[in-house]
């Protein structure tokens, strides 16, 4: 009697399953949908989303384009990152301009130093609206606020862009609605059910490129409201404020006037997995001053249609 060699049994890990998920979702909405578009901002989570995007259409090209809703705040690191990342996926890139908004007269101008965060709302309303898109995938995670932690996988918006928790549709046992009615549009997070580690751990096992801010590198920074700002042309010091040079690295990105640093000698995946798996407060939590604006900043940015 001979024995066979079975094959080693591929082992299925929380990764695989979170992956697995996220594309079809992103596979459900393409089915859906007629003109869906994917929201990119140079960050980790939706560096992530495009790089799950291209694995689920692989190997024809992305069958929706990728756009950007630029402040005209950016750090210029991520800027480069996005040219650079949409490129290599072969998709077409579009940017809508806050400043573009501003000269409209839709919305007020801050000042060189205040954050055009809470603008964006209109600029993305009009983008949809101009570009006819019916969905747009966010790589919003629930972990990072308390508004994003009851969001659905699917979010509904009506004609004006808002978000109503009572015209939400039932999500159980994975099963999702997508149809959209007239009017409507919708907002989908393939990423909603993961963690800040999950995207780090994600990263680190797809080799994936991020810009470099991310990374432990010095930079002049200033200490203002328990956050470490850097220093530049959206950040002026004001009396009082003293210029500190420091190896720190950035969280999450946002605007550079509102996007904290962290301390940090993190120079590589391995170390920050290591640092984010001892974090008691979620990135955006940590080090983002427009989410401190009020205790339901988030949610009313939610209810305008931010995200």
């Amino acid at each position: 009697m001979t024995t066979e060699t079975l094959p080693t049994a591929h082992t299925t890990d929380h990764l695989d399953l979170l992956e697995s998920h996220a594309i079809y979702i992103l596979r459900e909405v393409v089915a859906e949908c007629e003109r869906p578009v994917l929201l990119f901002s140079g960050g980790k989570d939706s560096a992530v989303l495009l790089h799950l995007a291209a694995k689920a259409f692989a190997p024809q090209q992305l069958p929706f384009p990728v756009m950007h809703i630029d402040t005209g705040q950016n750090f210029p690191e991520v800027l480069e990152y996005r040219d650079r990342a949409v490129q290599a996926t072969g998709a077409r890139l579009v940017v809508a301009k806050v400043q573009d908004s501003i000269d409209q007269g839709k919305v007020i101008d801050p000042g060189p130093m205040g954050s055009r965060n809470r603008l964006q709302t209109v600029t993305l309303l009009d983008a949809i609206t101009e570009h006819g898109f019916d969905a747009a995938f966010g790589g919003a995670r629930r972990d990072e606020d308390k508004a994003r932690a009851k969001e659905r996988i699917l979010s509904f918006r009506d004609a004006f862009g808002q978000w109503d928790p009572r015209q939400q549709r039932p999500e159980l046992w994975q099963l999702y609605q997508g149809k959209v009615n007239p009017g409507e549009h919708l907002r989908a997070f393939p990423l909603s059910d993961w963690t800040e580690l999950d995207i780090w751990q994600y990263i680190e096992r797809e080799q994936m490129d991020l810009p470099t801010i991310y990374f432990a590198h010095e930079r002049d920074v200033i200490l203002r409201d328990n956050m470490w700002l850097a220093v530049g042309p959206f950040v002026e010091v004001r009396p009082g404020e003293t210029i500190k040079r420091m190896l720190v690295r950035f969280r999450t990105v946002g605007d550079a006037n509102c996007t904290g640093a962290v301390i940090s000698e993190a120079k590589t995946l391995n170390q920050i997995i290591d640092e984010v798996s001892v974090a008691n407060v979620s990135e955006r939590g940590a080090t983002r001053a427009d989410d401190r604006f009020s205790e339901t900043a988030m949610e009313d940015r939610k209810r305008e249609g931010y995200f």
